[in-house]
């Protein structure tokens, strides 16, 4: 393995500080699957003192100590990340993701110390001093041909967070699971464990499935054959769609098109693409609810209007409000760019909309919500609706944010007007006529206030 000079400088520092620094867990993995990785664990054997190998860390970079049960130092060199630790036995003592009895043993032997990794492929270590791999349970076969297996059957079940973990890995490197490894998962879902997780766990987990996979709905549909879909998603399978524009099936089959089709369409802003593929998957969640067939022809009247799945799911995920707050308006909005299209729209409306959520993510979520389906318009990967309305909000600045109002409070106080609950009408028509397009700037504001409100 070719190691850059960071690696190089921080095991020369570790070797001569007695220790024997092996290279362990995503950085070797990622080698063998020929992916770039900033992340990397150490694992340091011949040495038990924490304290000795911050000293040596510390003339190299600041160092920051991990809880000193877990023995962890992290420490940064160029672009790279170093978690470094001591080998560890880990005793199960409690329910959940950290009920666990951790013990540092310098002197345990890589093989015995690698039991405790999750995957075969996570178990694999490269001696930086002898330049050699050492696999004992057969990682690189199981990555040459595609297979997420889990290293022990004791140890895998103590943490339900592996359950995800195994998800998320099956949809990035399009893996396959062992069989025996998803029967194990399958029976921790049955005994409910992934209910001891902290939502935060699950959300980091259903991050990097979202953000680093090709194809998310690999990973959704194995949490469909663990039995492990949250009942907002499950409620669409089987919910019928009007084969005219979703020929390729039911809104489960669409919504992961949808959201596969996203990733193809993000933005490089993992903030800006979490909410994107978010949204792409709470989409249509209202149309398990809405769905009805009426004289023969499927119909789902109003779904974007119901929001409660939406907000549950989200809930389930994440207390962050904020983010609700930015994916709703994304939910509720979604057929808009098609309809101002089909409709016309004078640019009063394309302001309204402005109003009310940001269009750039709006057409985005809308080209994901119309490439995810198998229709020959689709299939052409274009979306007319889509670079109309763009091009729109864009002549009237108004791709990104709503348009600030030009009439202001001073605005009325320079024209002799007494504050009070008068001025927020008077503002507020002034506003709805900057959206109808009757005021353009500050002075028409001026003019409109003088012919509304004379004294």
């Amino acid at each position: 393995m070719k190691l850059p000079s960071s690696i190089l400088k921080l095991s020369h520092i570790l070797l001569e500080a007695g220790a024997r620094p092996f290279i362990v867990g995503g950085y070797v993995r990622d080698f063998f699957l020929e992916k770039q990785s900033k992340d990397i664990d150490i694992e340091v054997y011949a040495i038990n003192s924490l304290e000795k190998l911050k000293s040596a860390l510390e003339t190299l970079a600041p160092v920051h100590e991990v809880g000193k049960s877990f023995g962890v130092l992290k420490i940064k060199l160029e672009d790279y990340d170093f978690d470094i630790s001591l080998p560890r036995t880990e005793t199960k003592t409690a329910k959940g993701h950290k009920g666990f009895h951790v013990q540092t043993n310098g002197h345990l032997d890589f093989n015995t110390a690698a039991k405790r990794r999750d995957f075969t492929m996570n178990a694999i270590g490269y001696d930086i001093k002898t330049e050699c791999f050492i696999d004992p349970h057969g990682g690189r076969e199981d990555i040459k041909k595609g297979i997420i297996r889990h290293v022990n059957d004791e140890s895998f079940v103590e943490d339900p967070l592996r359950v995800l973990r195994a998800v998320q890995f099956a949809a990035r490197f399009d893996f396959t699971l062992d069989t025996n490894t998803l029967k194990l998962c399958q029976n921790m879902v049955k005994n409910k464990m992934l209910e001891e997780l902290p939502k935060e766990r699950i959300f980091e987990e259903y991050k990097k499935l979202l953000l680093k996979a090709d194809k998310p709905s690999v990973g959704f549909e194995l949490l469909d054959k663990m039995n492990a879909l949250f009942p907002e998603i499950k409620a669409l399978q089987g919910v019928v769609q009007d084969q005219t524009y979703h020929p390729e099936g039911d809104v489960w089959t669409h919504t992961m098109m949808s959201l596969d089709a996203m990733v193809k369409l993000k933005t490089g802003d993992n903030r800006r693409d979490l909410v994107l593929l978010l949204a792409a998957l709470c989409h249509d969640l209202g149309k398990a609810k809405a769905t009805k067939t009426v004289d023969g022809k499927v119909r789902a009247i109003g779904h974007e209007n119901i929001l409660e799945p939406t907000f549950c799911l989200l809930k389930r995920l994440s207390n962050e409000t904020a983010l609700a707050d930015e994916i709703t308006p994304l939910v509720k909005t979604h057929l808009m760019p098609s309809q101002l299209y089909k409709q016309h729209a004078k640019d009063s409306a394309v302001r309204r909309l402005s109003t009310r959520v940001n269009i750039e993510n709006l057409v985005i979520l809308a080209k994901a919500d119309h490439f995810g389906r198998t229709t020959a318009e689709a299939k052409k990967r274009e979306y007319p609706a889509g670079e109309w309305l763009l091009k729109k909000a864009s002549g009237l600045k108004v791709s990104t944010e709503k348009p600030k109002a030009f009439l202001q409070g001073r605005h009325l106080i320079d024209a002799g007007m007494q504050p009070g609950t008068i001025f927020k009408k008077i503002l507020d028509e002034a506003y709805e006529a900057q959206l109808d397009g009757k005021i353009k700037d500050e002075k028409s504001a001026l003019r409109w206030l003088r012919s509304s409100y004379k004294r």
